[in-house]
């Protein structure tokens, strides 16, 4: 009797591994696998049938005697994983093997269409592999949006014989936890992802950049990193092919500006998270002074199957210049919270309300805010919204790294706009004087205008100050603490009297 229990942190978080020890009492075969993606039904308990997994969930270690006396009769029963409707509706590209694998099992990962991509990759010359990357239409997935295919273009022709691949996996938006997720239920996915970019760059170093909130993911990474190296697939000679890149895991310290790439790479270089000003760019100027390649998690997971299936295959997958996938990471006061993959052009009222159920209290949806702290609240007006990033762009919002977090109708919108400045204040790096001094500065100016002191006068000096850090600051971090400001000033003025 084969077991499927989740070792992923958040089923962890509520009780997963007392569930898989009672399983194990029972003398069950228990595999620790990712999560589905499906946070209210955990721990999703899942056995291994002849018409393929049937889950049980949210199983406490009280209830493992009882499902396994009456199997699929039990109340916790789901049925067939793959045919629920969460699941049936996605299309998984980087979360494919997430929840059906043994993370750490080079077995799995290659039974399950691992090692396909790099192998593809290896098989081409480099600038092929660049050109694939680019025809597929892969954007970076960390927020920007940047064309994956540029940037490597970019290092490649780069000179220099050191070149590096940096994955920033220091995922410290609100909202968002794919990056974990993949870390700790397909190591093996981002492992390859950055072998097929240090190939067609031509780097033979790795770093990945974990935030220290995620111990799970840095033992699970540095775990399957060791593996990947007895295997040949990282090393001297990787796959046999003569070609040498090896990779290492380093853990940041908790700041958010460190999402920031060039703030990435100063922690990486032992010193203080700052801000660079560019020119030069990373691609020229990067870790160490040297070439390189800086991509988020999903950027780097989704570039296997670009390499396995064709850059076509991809970019038949999404609309206008979003192609392919995205993980959207469901979260805030929703009912079902969790992660669902598909491809760009689905709309933000379906996720939240045809998948997500609209809110966990039941109250009317107020906001949505999409991309992290420093995204855009949407109002209910908007649902329609399909999600890609010109669409969002053109309403003064940004997809971000997909993450959405949803507020009832007992939110208040001038406490939200507050918080994002404090925010701000509390994580600028302080290099720059419009996002170290004015994000305090609008604190303050949100406090007079909530308590009544010249509304309009400092209505006025709010949108002055936004305007001045939108375009006087460095970098993304004060230049979109914005976004949320104004359109919570936009759409919910009345929270402001």
């Amino acid at each position: 009797m084969k077991v499927y229990v989740p070792g992923d942190s958040a089923a962890r978080s509520v009780g997963a591994d007392v569930v898989a020890t009672a399983f194990e009492a029972a003398g069950a075969t228990v595999v620790r696998n990712g999560s589905r993606g499906m946070l209210w039904l955990e721990p999703l308990v899942e056995f291994e049938t002849d018409r393929g997994r049937v889950g049980y969930g949210p199983v406490s270690p009280e209830a493992v005697g009882e499902i396994l006396a009456r199997g699929e009769d039990h109340e916790l029963c789901q049925g067939l994983v793959e045919e629920l409707p969460w699941m049936r509706a996605q299309t998984r590209l980087c979360f494919t093997r997430v929840g059906v694998t043994d993370p750490l099992s080079t077995t799995d990962y290659e039974a399950n269409g691992g090692l396909a991509g790099l192998r593809a990759a290896l098989a081409k010359r480099p600038d092929g592999v660049v050109a694939e990357v680019t025809e597929s239409g892969l954007r970076g997935r960390g927020g920007a949006g940047f064309p994956a295919g540029v940037k490597w273009k970019t290092v490649a022709e780069a000179s220099g014989e050191l070149k590096f691949v940096c994955c920033n996996a220091d995922e410290g938006d609100s909202g968002t936890f794919a990056d974990r997720m993949l870390m700790e239920g397909d190591p093996y996915a981002l492992i390859e992802g950055m072998t097929i970019a240090a190939y067609a760059v031509g780097a033979t170093e790795g770093y990945v950049y974990v935030r220290s909130e995620y111990p799970d993911a840095v033992r699970v990474l540095r775990e399957a990193i060791r593996r990947a190296r007895a295997a040949g697939w990282l090393g001297e000679d990787v796959l046999g092919t003569g070609m040498r890149f090896d990779l290492f895991v380093r853990v940041g310290a908790g700041a958010y500006i460190c999402g920031e790439e060039t703030s990435m790479l100063d922690s990486l270089e032992g010193k203080r998270g700052m801000v660079r000003a560019k020119p030069p760019i990373p691609a020229i100027t990067g870790l160490f002074g040297k070439p390189t390649v800086v991509n988020n998690v999903l950027t780097l997971a989704s570039v296997p199957a670009i390499l396995a299936q064709g850059a076509a295959a991809y970019a038949d997958l999404g609309v206008g210049r979003s192609r392919g996938t995205q993980v959207f990471q469901l979260a805030g006061n929703i009912a079902r919270g969790g992660v669902f993959e598909t491809a760009f052009g689905i709309t933000l009222g379906e996720l939240v309300g045809d998948y997500g159920g609209g809110t966990r209290t039941g109250r009317p949806v107020r906001a949505i805010q999409v991309g992290g702290p420093l995204g855009a609240y949407i109002p209910v007006s908007q649902l329609d919204l399909p999600m890609d990033y010109e669409a969002f762009a053109q309403v003064g919002a940004m997809l971000g790294h997909g993450g959405i977090v949803v507020f009832d109708d007992t939110v208040d919108m001038a406490a939200m706009a507050r918080f994002a400045m404090e925010f701000c204040a509390e994580e600028s790096c302080g290099k720059c004087t419009p996002c170290r001094v004015g994000s305090v500065r609008g604190v303050e100016v949100i406090d007079r205008i909530v308590a009544g002191q010249d509304p309009e006068g400092n209505l006025a000096l709010l949108n002055d100050l936004c305007e001045l850090m939108t375009d006087g600051s460095l970098c993304a971090m004060g230049g979109l603490t914005p976004n949320p400001v104004r359109s919570a000033l936009l759409h919910f003025p009345e929270d402001f009297s």
